[in-house]
């Protein structure tokens, strides 16, 4: 039998022919495999994708939504999530048994996801319970992985997104005296500030030392949040800002919520993904935008407004390194093998965590 270390070796290599096609016949193959399999094949493309990939995509948009649009779209057997590991996990958590969903790139995960794994949580809930009692409600960013969204579940949490965060939190407050949020600080610490919690009621949780990390009396603690954060958006910085108003004085800075507090308070404007979009679809022509988010938008964001300026927050930001992984050549890969009765690169969630994790997300879109 092979072993799981075998297993996952073997999903991570790609043929090495992949590689060496040109971009015009791996775009032809493309072609050729969504005519063949026509409604049985559905793409969601997340927007930090390459744009040789998302020009491919069925359906643009973030997570959730994505995760959503496949289980509606019950025609399509196979889902090619082109996105990261807990992106495809809410996707197959969500869709029917009939449908299989793959990632193209095994190795595509998210940095923050990873900053929250299940021993620390269930460690660190052992731990604040001892100290706050039943006196606190676990919320998680759809940003994390299956089992932890299944452990929120399972304490009667729900899940959150950019978008519905505000008003996820003023629920959690009316079930529990406190919050913790996992697995990122900004988007909890930017949310919670927003909704008039004091910075002086928020305290970290260490996961690496296992520690509650709070220099007053905990009695006056309401927010717990977890020590993670996204790679990209906390590349954003206060210099960045003050260059950005030294340098061009009539632009309008906008960033996502998981940018660090200092940045999201500097800025003109903060909010989701797209919150962003949205935001420069409606500005004015002639208007100028700074934008604090992953490049691979920011850049097609730029190029599909010509009448507006539009720059980066951070002339130095690179794309997100883990959604990179998702190339042509894997795309092609995937969905060639997409028949083979070896289920090359599918994401499959255990049943029980499955279960888990669904009544957190339905928590979420039942109070929000």
């Amino acid at each position: 039998m092979m072993s799981i270390l075998a297993t996952l070796q073997k999903n991570r290599m790609i043929p090495e022919i992949y590689k060496q096609m040109s971009r015009e016949v791996l775009e032809e193959r493309v072609r050729e495999v969504k005519n063949k399999l026509g409604s049985k094949l559905f793409i969601p493309g997340h927007h930090y994708q390459k744009d040789e990939v998302i020009q491919f995509a069925d359906a643009t948009g973030d997570s959730l939504k994505l995760a959503q649009l496949s289980a509606e779209n019950k025609e399509a057997e196979f889902i090619v999530f082109c996105g990261v590991h807990f992106m495809a996990e809410t996707a197959d958590i969500l869709t029917s048994e009939q449908q299989k969903v793959f990632l193209p790139d095994m190795r595509a995960g998210c940095s923050m996801a990873d900053m929250a794994d299940i021993q620390q949580t269930e460690q660190a809930w052992e731990k604040l319970r001892e100290i706050f009692g039943d006196t606190i409600l676990p919320l998680t960013y759809v940003n994390s992985t299956a089992a932890i969204k299944s452990f929120v579940g399972a304490h009667g949490g729900a899940t959150v997104t950019s978008s519905n965060a505000h008003t996820m939190v003023k629920w959690a407050f009316t079930q529990k005296e406190r919050i913790l949020f996992l697995p990122d600080q900004h988007l909890g610490r930017n949310t919670a500030f927003d909704l008039g919690v004091g910075l002086d009621e928020m305290a970290i949780w260490n996961p690496i030392t296992n520690t509650l990390e709070f220099e007053d009396d905990v009695s006056k603690i309401k927010v717990i949040l977890w020590k993670g954060h996204c790679s990209v958006h906390e590349n954003f910085t206060i210099q960045n800002v003050i260059d950005v108003r030294d340098q061009h004085p009539n632009m309008k800075i906008i960033v996502h919520p998981e940018c660090r507090r200092e940045v999201v308070e500097l800025a003109d404007l903060a909010g989701s993904t797209s919150y962003i979009i949205n935001a420069i679809e409606n500005a004015e022509p002639g208007s100028e935008w700074a934008i604090g988010t992953e490049m691979n938008l920011v850049n097609r964001i730029i190029q599909t407004h010509p009448d507006k300026k539009i720059i980066s927050l951070n002339p130095h930001m690179c794309p997100c390194l883990t959604m990179n992984r998702i190339d042509l050549p894997h795309l092609v890969w995937s969905l060639d093998t997409l028949e083979d009765a070896s289920n090359h690169n599918i994401i499959k969630v255990d049943a029980e965590i499955a279960l888990n994790a669904k009544l957190a997300l339905d928590k979420m879109l039942a109070n929000s």
